[in-house]
């Protein structure tokens, strides 16, 4: 079956069921390969894979984003394009993603992850950053801003930002957490797991084409690299990293119909950086996904007012 035709098989309302995940389309791959090619670069810590769009802006400036425990850089493919008539924008394969190296620990906290972030930079030579995070790469993100980052991170945008688990409130569920994960991985595979839990990350008004996306760079996991985020996730806080540097402009927003990371704790976790919050309409956790529109309304205005406050 062609990805047209089975795009058609799954539109709502055929033969009264859901659509079904299925294949991204053929225009969606077309367009990662033309305009948001991978490349990779060897660093002390071994290779890391990243995607990239654009070019770099009068200042200097680039958009940094990190994706979550589930996905890939390609999962930003839309809102980079978007982004990319205004400066270079770049996204990692985060270590053990892809075909970035993973890292050494079993068990990574973000200040290992932190260190790569900037070995990317360093390679690529971005010394003025807008740096997202969604979801477990908020974490990432906050973590490097907060350390390594704090010279080089001009604004700091989290997406569905992920807690952690590494708070002593949240210790009774860390184990319960991390059996969950590697329980549902070793049971179900990579594959499996992503057919199972794609359609969580999207909201109820999703389309076939944005569960396909979250589907195909889900898929794209790795054992090794989705083991050791899954410890990230379980061992470490983000609010270990809420101590950034005065006047770095922070703002967090979530999907309205955001199940993983609800809007509640969403607005929480603003709250704990002294940041403003905004939800994303008619979107579930993977609004770069789903709304990819709407991110890079977000990610431009963090742009245009870091340049008019220059």
């Amino acid at each position: 079956m062609s990805n047209a035709a089975q795009n058609d098989a799954q539109k709502p309302g055929n033969a009264g069921h859901p659509p079904e995940p299925g294949l991204p389309s053929d225009a969606t791959l077309d367009l990662l390969a033309s305009r948001f090619p991978e490349r990779s670069v060897d660093t002390a810590g071994g290779r890391l894979c990243y995607r990239e769009a654009g070019t770099l802006s009068a200042d200097g400036t680039a958009i940094v984003l990190l994706h979550g425990i589930g996905s890939g850089a390609g999962s930003w493919l839309r809102a980079a394009v978007a982004l990319s008539d205004t400066t270079r924008v770049i996204a990692w394969d985060a270590p053990g993603y892809g075909a970035s190296t993973p890292l050494s620990p079993a068990a990574p906290g973000a200040a290992d992850y932190a260190a790569q972030v900037h070995a990317l930079l360093q390679a690529l030579k971005v010394d003025r950053c807008i740096l997202a995070g969604h979801s477990l790469g908020a974490i990432m993100a906050s973590c490097y801003a907060h350390g390594l980052g704090k010279d080089s991170v001009k604004s700091l945008v989290l997406l569905s930002p992920a807690r952690g688990y590494g708070n002593p409130a949240m210790a009774e569920r860390q184990p319960v957490v991390r059996s969950e994960r590697l329980r549902a991985l070793d049971e179900l595979g990579i594959e499996q797991m992503a057919l199972k839990r794609a359609n969580k990350m999207l909201s109820p008004a999703q389309e076939p084409e944005a569960l396909a996306w979250v589907r195909w760079n889900m898929e794209r996991l790795n054992l090794a690299g989705y083991r050791q985020a899954v410890e990230l996730l379980c061992g470490d806080d983000i609010g270990r990293y809420t101590a950034l540097p005065a006047g770095l402009p922070v703002q967090v927003h979530s999907g309205d119909d955001d199940t993983v990371t609800p809007p509640a704790g969403c607005r929480a976790i603003a709250d704990q950086f002294g940041a403003p919050y905004a939800g994303i309409a008619r979107s579930g956790h993977a609004c770069h996904i789903e709304r990819p529109e709407a991110v890079a309304a977000i990610l431009g205005q963090a742009f245009a007012d870091l340049r008019a406050s220059a």
